[in-house]
């Protein structure tokens, strides 16, 4: 049953994402959706050269013809171990060629410029994760190979239906004739959306109902949420009643859930000013001009760790580091607005450097990272959803990675959603770098909405010309 509604999950997502085009670029940079955090963009930097020469050493000094280095960005020391363990044992069953993985960068756009700028140089590595938002820049730029050639070639490509529908149809866009199928840019490393996690302990003193039984009964809605957020901060003291970070998916969830977002129906201009995502924007301004949250630029999954918040919006992403919460726990999908309970379908992909050497070997090793079973060891660890589907094992097991209980809210979310992926047609840094302070003006009291509504889409649609 749990494999079935999968399948109908995704053909609805393909449905969504064929109706909408080429999107936008998530998760800012939303590892898999993560949240922005500490700018350490030094921490990614190589000294051109040093890791090209070592990589040759080794390769040298090992026998192997073909040495490739490969790069993803972890959020904790058991994901960079679990990254090292993958590459080891890929690299002890191929011959002739030698890994080297590194993990790079912050979760911050710092990782995406270092590198441009390791490209540029002729030091970043032959394969490497980006996020969705970034595939058209990257692809535009001429910085990653368009990979559909070496997929025809190889014997061990899957094919472009072994993988979740919504990121390919996004990865196979020709930027000439903006038709999806025809190129091929990388391949989706895994999926994610946005729950609400729960504090469970919280709720049940405040004497507010369980989000979860609420869901389930469907009368998980704005209101509901509202009422359950206002019940736990009315407990006093450091308790709040919800939490989400400052980024442009948080508050973007509740335009979609208004009916609006961020684009027209071709991704060619900006709706943000539209009534409806300004109904979204006007909610969620409520929530904290009635101090019912985590301030807005305030990090909250300190505070929801130390027990001291309700509910925190985030993704699948911040799952392994909740494991340690010592608080009953839980998740839930995301309140229904106007429109429905409309999420974000979060995702990554692996692409190949424009200037590596090994353009074959390095597509080969995009496919090794993609197979199910290493999918299936990374999601264990909590932090993403697989992106393959041909294979019903992978997803059935998913379901069954507790905490949390409630895994199937996360596959709920890729029913209704907005996907993440690249603005072919604008420019979303430049998009995003309006759109955040703005958002930011409006939470704050600072901007209101009138003003707001009458002067954004202007200094956005901008960003298309």
């Amino acid at each position: 049953m749990r494999i079935k509604r999968w399948t109908a999950v995704l053909a609805a997502t393909a449905v969504v994402l064929t109706a909408c085009g080429a999107d936008n670029g998530t998760e800012t940079d939303a590892e898999t959706g993560g949240d922005p955090g500490i700018d350490d963009a030094e921490d990614g930097d190589v000294d051109e050269g040093d890791d090209v020469d070592e990589g040759d050493d080794a390769a040298a000094a090992s026998g192997d013809d073909v040495s490739l280095r490969w790069r993803t960005r972890p959020d904790n020391d058991a994901e960079t171990n679990l990254y090292n363990s993958v590459s080891e044992e890929i690299d002890a069953g191929w011959d002739g060629v030698g890994l080297e993985y590194e993990p790079g960068g912050s979760e911050t756009s710092s990782y995406q410029d270092v590198l441009r700028t390791e490209i540029a140089g002729g030091t970043a590595p032959d394969v490497f994760w980006i996020p969705g938002t970034d595939i058209a820049d990257f692809a535009s730029r001429g910085l990653i190979l368009d990979l559909r050639d070496s997929a025809e070639a190889s014997d061990a490509y899957a094919g472009d239906e072994a993988y979740a529908p919504g990121p390919m149809e996004l990865l196979t866009v020709d930027p000439d004739t903006q038709e999806s199928g025809q190129s091929l840019w990388g391949l989706p490393r895994d999926v994610s959306t946005f729950v609400f996690y729960l504090n469970n302990d919280l709720i049940a003193e405040a004497g507010a109902p369980d989000p979860r039984e609420l869901d389930e009964a469907g009368e998980w809605d704005w209101d509901s949420f509202r009422e359950v957020a206002a019940a736990v901060d009315g407990l006093g003291g450091d308790i709040q009643g919800f939490g989400m970070n400052n980024w442009w998916a948080n508050p973007g969830i509740w335009m979609n859930s208004a009916g609006g977002g961020f684009f027209n129906e071709d991704r060619t201009a900006s709706n943000v000013g539209s009534d409806e995502s300004v109904m979204g924007l006007e909610f969620l301004s409520g929530l904290y001009q009635d101090g019912l949250g985590v301030p807005y630029g305030e990090d909250s999954q300190p505070p929801y760790q130390a027990g001291q918040v309700g509910m925190q919006l985030s993704g699948r992403w911040s799952t392994p580091a909740y494991r340690e919460n010592d608080f009953d726990w839980d998740v839930v999908n995301i309140p229904a607005g106007p429109a429905g309970a409309v999420n974000w379908t979060f995702w990554g992909a692996y692409v190949v450097n424009a200037n590596t050497e090994h353009p074959e070997e390095a597509f080969d090793l995009v496919t090794r990272l993609t197979d199910g079973e290493v999918q299936a060891s990374i999601a264990e660890l909590g932090a993403n959803i697989p992106s393959r589907v041909d294979d019903e094992d992978t997803i059935d097991e998913f379901l069954t990675f507790a905490p949390p209980e409630n895994n199937q809210a996360f596959i709920d979310g890729l029913a209704n959603s907005e996907p993440e992926g690249p603005l072919w047609e604008g420019d979303w840094p430049a998009f995003d770098s309006i759109l955040a302070p703005a958002i930011e003006g409006v939470l704050a009291g600072d901007i209101s909405l009138e003003e707001f509504q009458s002067t954004i889409d202007d200094q956005l649609n901008a960003t298309f010309e």
